[in-house]
């Protein structure tokens, strides 16, 4: 029997609307927070990135949505979750991991993950940016956007104070001896560049916990439920912090801003600076000079707190979606991708296997200063990290501000900070 061609027309169309809703039906869609805590331009990197994986993966669409800083991040996620919008991933601090797990938000990837190959892919990480990722025994974080502080400094600058520009300061002495050459005077006595500055808003307590580290002293448990802001090896450490403004004059008094730093830097109006290695590849883009970067100088020992995000993955998530943010977050950590990441922000590549790539070895060869973040990995620990975290070094932030506006004591503000963290994590020992 002989099917009439309009028939066999309509036959065709259904055929064609049912395989494109079949199509349309099994596309899946990811919703990903992510923050801009530094400057250059991280969002273009991600984007290129999420370009690349969508062209491989066409049955899978990824929308990043980014905020300002890691709080601003944080809490415009969870809103999103809590009024029942769609998002199945984040970047967000390593730093929120108890807040996250306690609140019942997030899966450990080990529950997601499903061969040995993703098994121990969950195992190729560095280390050291793992003390932020797991919670009692567990993966709850992958590092993707990490960083240790390191230390920019202007060759050109110390040449011009007889210093040699191969030798920034190893140490605590080296470091005010070295900051009193290189503080520069106009002909009216004022400072037009200083020895060194360090940032004091947007992230305090994290710069503080070099100066911590240093003295010997890291100021949590591991297990997020007691900080150790009052010890004496962290009132020397804040005490020091302060005497390089007011007893060394070597730094600006007052409180310095994390968001214009890098740029007066750049402009020469400071010799040294603390700061993200986020901000290495807007340094190298922009500085009209020389620069060097090392590790931060010791006192007891080296070190340094590791720091920025992680990805995790909501609970709410199906089945489907959670196969796809596996295998996205996989993508975005595969050796090549975070040679990119790592040559287009600075952050480090998080897994060892991102420096034997062809890519970052030539990068590292041309400009050896990308790897110096990395090297300080053997001297690094955790960053400050407890239940509540968000509350808890807000008390330790205003301790600092306090005594670097030489408005308090380092012993009476610290006690203050003490008191107010043992008030919040006690009902968590």
């Amino acid at each position: 029997m002989r099917i009439p061609k309009m028939k066999v027309l309509f036959l065709a169309m259904a055929l064609v609307a049912m395989a494109a809703g079949t199509a349309l039906a099994a596309k899946i869609n990811l919703t990903m927070f992510y923050p801009i805590a530094v400057g250059g331009k991280p969002y273009q990197v991600i984007n290129e990135l999420i370009q690349d994986f969508e062209s491989k993966n066409p049955d899978i669409s990824v929308k990043a949505v980014y905020y300002g800083n890691y709080d601003d991040t944080r809490t415009k996620c969870l809103a999103a979750i809590k009024a029942g919008e769609p998002v199945q991933l984040s970047v967000l601090f390593s730093i929120d991991i108890f807040d996250l797990v306690n609140q019942d938000l997030i899966l450990a990837w080990e529950d997601v993950v499903q061969t040995d190959e993703e098994r121990a892919w969950l195992k190729s990480f560095y280390p050291a940016l793992m003390a932020n990722s797991m919670y009692e025994g567990k993966t709850y974080g992958i590092p993707f956007q990490r960083s240790t502080i390191v230390m920019y400094y202007n060759k050109e600058a110390f040449r011009e104070a007889g210093l040699d520009p191969e030798k920034p300061p190893a140490t605590w002495d080296e470091l005010v001896e070295m900051g009193k050459k290189l503080v520069k005077k106009d002909a009216n006595g004022q400072v037009v560049r200083w020895g060194l500055s360090i940032p004091s808003t947007g992230y305090p307590y994290w710069m503080f916990q070099c100066f911590a580290i240093q003295n010997g002293l890291e100021l949590m448990n591991k297990e997020g439920t007691e900080v150790y802001f009052n010890r004496p090896e962290s009132v020397e450490a804040l005490q020091f912090w302060h005497d390089l403004a007011y007893k060394h004059g070597i730094m600006p008094k007052g409180t310095t801003d994390w968001g214009t730093l890098r740029q007066r830097f750049l402009e020469g109006n400071t010799a040294m600076m603390w700061h993200t290695t986020g901000n290495l590849t807007p340094v190298k883009e922009n500085a009209p000079f020389e620069f060097g970067v090392a590790m931060l100088p010791a006192h007891k020992r080296r070190g340094s707190p590791t720091g920025g995000g992680n990805f995790y993955i909501f609970k709410h998530t199906s089945p489907e979606e959670r196969a796809a943010v596996l295998k996205f977050v996989k993508f975005m950590t595969e050796p090549i991708n975070t040679a990119k990441w790592s040559i287009g922000t600075g952050y480090i590549a998080t897994r060892p296997e991102a420096y034997e790539t062809d890519l970052l070895k030539e990068y590292v060869s041309a400009f050896p200063a990308a790897t110096v973040a990395r090297d300080q990995l053997e001297y690094a620990v955790a960053e400050l990290s407890t239940y509540e975290t968000a509350r808890v070094k807000k008390f330790l932030d205003d301790a600092i501000q306090s005594v670097l506006t030489d408005n308090a004591t380092p012993k009476e503000a610290l006690d203050k900070a003490q008191e107010g963290a043992d008030r919040i994590l006690r009902r968590y020992r």
